[in-house]
């Protein structure tokens, strides 16, 4: 699994934050903000900053960003989603999530995600199970979750990338903790999860909360992309 934030990537404390917009702000500042924001669409490590950085504000530290990125938004060549997405994965506020939301508006057909969902395990043979699912956000990001079970028993390990390049994604014939990894069907690779879910559960254990965070793809018709990615504690 890639790590979350790797060699050179942008730490929370480093990413640019927008300032109130208004007279006499330093153009130089602006250029350095409006640079950043057209990362978004490319760097999953910037996207994953960006959220992460969002967090930490306060309300009043939030709405400055939104209305930041409002003045801003007509000089960014990248589309709405690459700059609002990531503030959605970190936001709870209901209110601030539908006005997010509304700013991305109609998702353009150019930043949909570029990919369907697949799944990926080591072979049946051993006592625990390595299974990754890649399932799409937008334009050419995905989050990954990946973990090792016992089928119809227990949980070893869950990890969660929520940002992550597609071409950076777990593929066939990958290694992932001491597994090789193979193409699978992701209704079968699923079906198994869900078993363990239940089965965990049963014996009193606590559920690892990435799996939560893929709760969709465990309820009906399971391999629609997860609704709202996260960020890590």
């Amino acid at each position: 699994m890639r790590k979350v934030e790797g060699a050179g990537s942008p730490r929370p404390d480093e990413t640019p934050l927008p300032r109130a917009a208004g007279a006499g702000a330093d153009p130089r500042s602006v250029a350095v903000w409006c640079a950043f924001l057209n990362r978004l669409a490319t760097d999953a490590e910037a996207a994953l900053a960006a959220a992460m950085a969002y967090r930490e504000l306060d309300g009043p530290g939030r709405d400055v960003w939104m209305a930041s990125l409002e003045q801003d938004v007509a000089s960014i060549t990248v589309p709405r989603i690459a700059l609002y997405a990531p503030l959605l994965a970190a936001e709870t506020d209901s209110k601030r999530r539908a006005k997010i939301l509304a700013a991305i508006g109609t998702v353009q057909a150019d930043a949909t995600p570029r990919g369907p969902a697949y799944a990926l395990a080591s072979r049946p043979g051993r006592d625990a199970r390595v299974v990754a699912i890649v399932a799409p956000l937008y334009l050419d990001f995905v989050q990954v979750l990946a973990c090792s079970h016992r089928p119809g028993d227990t949980f070893e390990w869950v990890k969660h990338d929520p940002i992550v390049e597609r071409s950076r994604a777990p593929r066939a014939g990958d290694s992932l903790a001491g597994a090789v990894l193979e193409a699978g069907e992701l209704r079968a690779a699923v079906d198994d999860l869900a078993i363990t879910v239940v089965a965990h559960a049963r014996k009193g254990l606590p559920l690892p909360e990435a799996l939560g965070l893929f709760a969709d793809l465990f309820g009906p018709g399971g391999g629609a992309a997860p609704s709202r990615f996260a960020i890590p504690g």
